[in-house]
């Protein structure tokens, strides 16, 4: 009987909770947060280790501007329910506004090891970097929001404002145009694409001027002086039976210097892409254990050393081309 007794207490218990929570997230709906805090503390009271009461109570601090409580509350349902990504994810945000950066850095990267999906959680890590000047580690978790969810605007356009910063202003522009397109006459949006429009404009004169000045400078001194290389008279006519053997060995050369191209794009897309990409993301995480990290360094290492030989290929398939143009040319 006492334990019928007991289960039954239980029961109700668990009851009037599931009642108070669900006048609690009325009250949300209505905006009422001293209401919905009230019926958190009041279910708390009752039972004091469910994580979804302290969920919702640190939600409702956190619209209350208590920041120190909700972040207590985010706390406690990371301690009950430790494999709760969103729980990490949202006191990670809330260490950020508490200039907790380091902790805050902690607790989101283990987020998103729970859950690899939610954009927040890289979005939140890219404003902790941003504000620890990290701006490297910045670009790449927005760069991780924006592949998770594309739309994500605010990333976007937090990304596009970094690049504007490191003087890449194709990025940039690239970047605030999605922004654009996803939130139309945003007037922060429109500013930084003029912004990055006019630093590309700015460097592409600076560039047009340096060009016109090497282009203007006098012939006159040695130094300066090109070297004169060998030309074909566009009236001359190729006799296929006196050249014919280095014609054949210009097309072999040709031929061969097109397929080194492609399997040098070819590793650069499937290679050292993915390899980069996994990298990168395994970089993001300090808890990583160190075999995934050798692996894969190894893995970009071996990625690497292919490119260069295909590289390697490619630079003897051109030269090959450029000597037997210039044999073709003199005979």
């Amino acid at each position: 009987m006492p334990h019928h007794r007991t289960l039954g207490a239980m029961r109700m218990v668990a009851s009037n909770i599931e009642v108070i929570c669900q006048n609690a997230k009325q009250a949300i709906e209505e905006r009422n947060w001293e209401r919905a805090r009230q019926l958190y503390m009041q279910a708390l009271s009752l039972k004091a280790d469910v994580p979804d009461v302290h969920h919702g109570l640190a939600t409702v601090c956190y619209q209350m501007k208590d920041l120190p409580s909700a972040a207590y509350h985010f706390k406690e349902v990371t301690r009950l329910d430790p494999l709760r990504a969103v729980a990490h994810i949202n006191l990670g945000a809330i260490y950020n506004l508490l200039d907790q950066l380091d902790e805050a850095i902690t607790v989101l990267r283990r987020g998103i090891q729970l859950d690899m999906h939610r954009a927040e959680g890289f979005y939140n890590l890219g404003l902790v970097y941003r504000r620890k000047k990290q701006t490297d580690l910045a670009i790449q978790a927005y760069c991780e929001a924006i592949r998770v969810n594309p739309r994500m605007v605010d990333a976007h356009y937090n990304l596009a404002n970094l690049y504007l910063e490191k003087q890449q202003y194709g990025q940039a522009m690239t970047h605030y145009k999605a922004a654009l397109e996803l939130r139309p006459n945003w007037d922060k949006a429109l500013h930084g694409l003029e912004q990055a429009e006019s630093g590309q404009n700015a460097q592409t004169e600076t560039a047009s001027e340096e060009l016109s000045m090497s282009s203007d400078a006098s012939p006159s001194s040695p130094a300066e002086t090109p070297v004169p290389s060998a030309t074909l008279d566009p009236n001359r006519i190729v006799d296929p039976n006196a050249q014919g053997v280095v014609l054949s060995a210009l097309h072999k050369a040709t031929v061969e210097s097109d397929a080194h191209g492609r399997q040098f794009l070819d590793i650069l897309e499937h290679q050292i892409e993915p390899a980069i990409k996994e990298l990168s993301s395994v970089l993001l995480y300090p808890n990583t254990p160190v075999h995934e990290l050798d692996h894969c360094l190894d893995k970009f290492e071996k990625a690497i050393a292919t490119m260069q030989s295909a590289q390697s290929n490619l630079q003897g398939s051109i030269e090959k081309i450029r000597t037997l143009g210039n044999r073709l040319v003199s005979s």
